[in-house]
């Protein structure tokens, strides 16, 4: 019998990539219809479906439901973060595998997550959801400063703020409510400060069993948390690193995940890794391209593969284990600017990829884009990727070739600036 897959999104390069990894595959698209630009080869698709951007969870299930009739599903699947709610409803309305509604709902609300694990004993970090300025004093007042003021749901560290003055506490509120994708009734997220360094954790998971595939070491901007690069293999002891993997576990197992990739951010503490946040999908940033240059393992191909219905993890293992596993590391390096303007051009790129080291040079701006300080990782104008024997020697490289890189701006209403 051949694969009919209803992917629930976009899905990046994967319906294309399914259905050449397996000939006779077909591929359904349902989709908000802002994101048709984003289906890739949409007419080597059997169909694609757009919805509104507000249409309600009954009508994703509906349609799904209908083309189900005539045409079954085998599968269903999801490769993004925006659209595994509808996912996960209509797969338990089909009947067919994939992530529950209770674990997407936990890995999108970071304050019903903090509060699930607090019950479980795993991670006892002190958080609130708060839904004004006065409760957000109160728990202030509890726990001490420096906090950290967030959106209940998010990424890409949008409206993520350190707040060290409870002067700074209304604006931090502010800039949390104005980012959250949700009604701002639903409040934002308080939680305690956490210092120490900062990991990505790539796992993967199948039938209930997890993997930690590998662990990056992640460098943020330190008043936004904005991810300024990436390097991986992290620089850890093996105690630390069996640590880190051993309380990821623990959440995953914890939350319900049965099957696929799954990204998880910790800070490693004086007191052990404490979470900052987890995703139900494959981490963003080319984490992926590091993992696979520092460890042989393709978290992508697997998450296609097991799409499929093919079994991953024993090979993921095997990877790990082979004695010719990749040595060295990889890391990423973004660009950003600090002036207000719009860009022009962007220039030293082959000056950069001349660094030793350098495999990739990526502009992600394009010319007449408006750019100003780093608030979001949408605020990142280009980044490099670099391979060395040591993590310090590819951050080394990476930043070096970033620093070759001149962004020209044109200063509103007149005038212009390079920086």
């Amino acid at each position: 019998m051949s694969e009919h897959i209803l992917i629930v999104g976009p899905g990046r390069d994967f319906p294309p990539r399914l259905r050449r990894a397996r000939p006779g595959t077909r591929t359904t698209v349902i989709c908000d219809i802002t994101y048709i630009g984003r289906v890739r080869e949409p007419d080597g698709n059997t169909r694609v479906i757009c919805l509104r951007r507000d249409a309600p969870e009954q009508e994703w299930i509906a349609l799904a439901t209908a083309v189900h009739a005539i045409d079954p599903f085998t599968r269903v699947g999801s490769f993004g973060e925006s659209d595994q709610f509808p996912y996960a409803a209509i797969a338990q309305a089909l009947g067919l595998p994939g992530h529950s509604p209770e674990t997407v709902h936990l890995a999108h609300d970071k304050a019903a997550m903090r509060a699930w694990l607090r019950d479980k004993g795993i991670d006892e970090t002190a958080s609130a959801r708060v839904e004004d300025v006065d409760e957000l004093r109160a728990f202030v007042r509890k726990h001490g400063l420096p906090c950290i003021v967030k959106p209940v749901t998010n990424a890409g560290s949008v409206g993520v703020s350190k707040v060290t003055s409870e002067d700074d506490l209304e604006r931090a509120f502010e800039r949390a409510v104005g980012s959250a994708p949700g009604p701002a009734e639903a409040g934002v997220l308080v939680e305690e400060f956490f210092d120490g360094p900062q990991f990505s954790v790539e796992a993967f998971s199948e039938r209930g069993e997890h993997e930690v595939v590998g662990i990056t070491r992640k460098y943020s901007d330190p008043v936004g948390f904005v991810e300024l690069g990436h390097v991986s293999p992290a620089d850890l002891s093996g105690e630390q690193g069996r640590d880190i993997g051993t309380y990821v576990k623990r959440i995953l197992e914890s939350i319900g995940v049965r099957d696929g990739p799954t990204h998880t951010e910790v800070v490693l503490t004086h007191r052990g890794p404490r979470l900052i946040e987890t995703h139900v999908r494959v981490g963003g940033d080319r984490i992926p391209d590091l993992t696979l240059d520092a460890t042989g393992v393709d978290i992508d191909e697997c998450a296609a593969r097991q799409a499929l219905g093919e079994r991953v993890l024993p090979g993921i293992r095997a990877a790990l284990n082979a004695l010719d596993r990749p040595t060295g590391a990889s890391s990423v390096w973004f660009a950003s600017v600090d002036t207000a303007g719009v860009l022009e051009a962007v220039v030293g790129t082959d000056r950069a990829a001349a660094v030793p080291g350098v495999i990739e040079v990526s502009v992600l701006a394009k010319p007449g884009t408006r750019i100003g300080a780093l608030a979001d990782s949408d605020g990142r104008l280009a980044s490099v990727r670099a391979r060395a024997d040591t993590a310090d020697a590819a951050l080394e490289a990476a930043r070096k070739a970033v620093s070759h890189l001149e962004f020209q701006l044109r200063a509103r209403p007149q005038g212009s600036e390079t920086v």
